[in-house]
């Protein structure tokens, strides 16, 4: 029903379709409708950057393999045995965002410096973005915006600063 190149866009014209609603409450007038059409799009504009920050990690799934997100962690099941793996979000101590022989890919380090590359455009890796930002500490912003540019071959996004497991 709509158009692909429009899909994913989708999610964030909803999000401001609905701030705009909330704008149109508010204007209404009165002691109940101000704070309610406020609140809408307030929630509704949160939910708007939101959307678009996560709206970078999607892509046309060009890269062998398939991202599952599964009980609290990350699998990379790949058609090379040796490059999947799987790392629970609890152990994750490192993201980083790197460039090799042309493809981006996310560079997940655990706590007993395991690590498992995964490509930015595998099948099922848009799920990333819940994952990463269930992490503590986590700008989403800055992850998002390294997936955005040209930057340098490697970017480390996020690292945990205390060292301990998620319970």
């Amino acid at each position: 029903m709509i158009r692909p190149e429009l899909r994913p866009w989708a999610e964030t014209v909803a999000a401001l379709a609905a701030t705009g609603f909330g704008i149109w409450v508010f204007s209404l007038g009165g002691w109940i409708l101000w704070p309610v059409g406020a609140l809408i799009a307030a929630a509704s504009g949160a939910w708007a950057l939101d959307a678009r920050r996560r709206m970078r990690f999607r892509s046309n799934a060009s890269a062998p393999g398939v991202v599952e997100l599964d009980e609290g962690a990350i699998r990379y099941l790949s058609p090379d045995r040796v490059l999947g793996g799987e790392i629970p979000l609890r152990d994750l101590s490192e993201i980083r965002l790197m460039r090799l022989d042309g493809r981006r890919h996310w560079r997940l380090k655990s706590l007993d410096r395991q690590a498992l590359l995964i490509p930015v455009d595998a099948r099922g890796a848009e799920g990333l973005a819940d994952a990463f930002a269930a992490l503590p500490g986590v700008d989403m912003g800055r992850i998002a915006h390294a997936l955005s540019g040209d930057g340098p071959a490697i970017q480390t996004v996020w690292t945990r600063t205390d060292r301990a497991r998620l319970t």
